[in-house]
């Protein structure tokens, strides 16, 4: 084992996940682990197996299709959760069972209520059953950042002789400082000595995730747990791009530590993410947010233009951020130079019904914008993309209304070989639009949650809208995108969006309830 990697445990596919409103269907975890791929991460934690059959569904298909990362299943230690994990990862080239026990003396006694020899032997027997599915064993103590010393290291003999490889020491609830923790990693690091890697995951309910998780990496951690943009529960986890390129930038405190990410591809990785959960990052945010490398101070304009270093400690570059770059193409631009323009933004796995569909839109655009930048291409490929199953397709949309008048929306959609038209009046227009979908669809959606965002500046900027919208009371809302310079019609494009998310769930559902063990 080469003592100066460190190993990056992505867990946005299940930890990020469970962020409220972060919800995503396979096909969307599909895409976004392979791009977690292709940023080189080492351990992808596709899911909670035994969660549903949507997280079995989806990490068994993850399993599949991804072959230079280890496909990792999170799983209680409850012999169930285990077998589900092991048939879920099965089929991956690399792949890891994460089982878990709380060890903190308030967990096991009000949510546990066990004793802790009683903790111990479920640990035990949690381990020795995952290594039946798996070679690698990951195995977390719960709340370890509340956890006594003395019986973390009891926990890690019995587990570590069991067959566990890897000891996940979590701060579920953002408790500590870096110092407590370091301090707590540096112990028990050197009483793990060579017989396990020691992990962490770091939560950052005090804005501390990521300072907690250099803090260890200082002190021994040789594996990090983290999210893209630092998604995750509650206030979330630490961020990967932040631990990453704190770890490269700072080769003075991190001397010979590395990660073998491939720092180039975080924006892009950033940016999926963010447009398949609709939670942007804050525009201040380090590292992906706009502001990251934007400076507005005259003396700092002065200073970078005279000097880069003078006020960016990395380049934009570095992370994936091509700043200032527009699309020099136009109405009157081919196919090969749309093409070769999508391979330099890096997607390079693009299906022909893909980019001939984005292509088609992108001539359409050019009508209508003067400038197309990158960030409108990057939108318009991920689009297609993630509209992949269009059970319905919106053909045409109209809508009336002024101060006095009624809200009204006629609808044209395509199902099969039918082109289906009706109309409806609404409180507001999107309301009527909404009612017309429901009425040529037959079902009828309950929106939870609407935003829109403008991709780039401008008066004929690209509209940009996520929708999550509940179709029946023992499903999960679903995630719908639509992509228009008019916000009305990518409106209309997200709620549909949202409907065939849950069409094609739904289908794959009964298929997998029917062959799940």
């Amino acid at each position: 084992m080469d003592k100066n990697k460190i190993i990056v445990f992505d867990t946005t596919l299940r930890d990020g996940e469970q962020s409220p409103g972060c919800s995503m269907n396979t096909e969307e975890k599909l895409k976004v682990a392979l791009q977690l791929e292709k940023l080189g991460v080492d351990v992808i934690e596709a899911g909670f197996a035994a969660a549903s059959p949507g997280d079995f569904d989806a990490v068994s298909r993850i399993a599949e299709i991804v072959k230079n990362s280890s496909i990792c299943s999170l799983a209680r230690a409850v012999e169930n959760d285990i077998k589900q994990a092991g048939l879920a990862v099965s089929k991956a080239p690399k792949h890891r069972i994460h089982t878990f026990i709380a060890t903190s003396p308030i967990h096991m006694q009000y949510k546990l209520k066990m004793a802790p020899d009683e903790v111990i032997k479920r640990a035990i027997h949690a381990v020795e059953y995952a290594k039946t599915f798996v070679d690698d064993v990951e195995f977390s103590l719960e709340d370890a950042g509340r956890s006594e010393i003395s019986f973390m290291k009891e926990v890690m003999d019995a587990v570590i002789s069991a067959g566990a490889r890897t000891i996940n020491l979590p701060d579920t609830v953002g408790y500590r400082l870096p110092t407590e923790l370091g301090a707590m990693v540096k112990e028990l690091s050197a009483y793990a000595g060579d017989r396990a890697i020691i992990s962490v995951h770091n939560h950052n309910d005090l804005g501390l995730a990521t300072a907690n998780t250099l803090a260890a990496v200082l002190n021994g951690a040789r594996q990090i747990e983290v999210t893209i943009n630092g998604l995750g529960e509650r206030a979330g986890n630490s961020a990967l791009e932040e631990a990453v390129m704190a770890i490269k930038t700072r080769k003075d405190a991190f001397g010979d530590l590395y990660t073998t990410i491939n720092t180039p591809e975080i924006y892009a990785t950033s940016r999926l993410v963010a447009t398949i959960t609709g939670v942007e990052p804050q525009q201040n945010k380090a590292i992906v947010g706009k502001n990251a490398f934007a400076h507005e101070s005259g003396i700092h304009q002065d200073g970078v233009l005279k000097h880069q270093e003078t006020y960016e400690i990395m380049r934009p570059e570095d992370v994936g951020v091509i700043k200032d770059s527009t699309l020099i193409l136009g109405k009157h631009s081919g196919r090969a130079a749309f093409k070769d323009k999508i391979a330099q933004l890096g997607f390079d796995k693009v299906s022909d019904e893909e980019l001939n569909a984005a292509f088609e839109r992108f001539k359409v655009l050019a009508d209508k914008k003067k400038e197309i930048t990158d960030d409108d291409v990057r939108m318009l490929i991920t689009d297609e993309a993630l509209n992949h199953d269009k059970t319905y397709d919106l053909i045409g949309l109209q809508i009336s209304d002024c101060t006095t008048g009624v809200p009204t929306a006629a609808v044209a959609i395509k199902y099969k070989d039918e082109i289906i038209k009706d109309a409806a009046i609404g409180d507001g227009t999107m309301d009527a639009i909404f009612k017309t979908i429901d009425r040529i669809t037959g079902y009828n959606g309950e929106l939870k949650d609407y935003k829109v965002i403008s991709v780039t500046e401008g008066k004929d900027a690209l509209a940009k809208v996520t929708t999550r919208v509940s179709f029946d009371s023992t499903s999960p809302a679903f995630v719908g995108h639509g992509l228009s310079i008019d916000t009305m019609l990518a409106t209309a494009k997200a709620y549909i969006g949202a409907l065939n998310s849950y069409l094609s769930q739904k289908e794959r559902l009964s298929k997998t309830c029917e062959h799940q063990v």
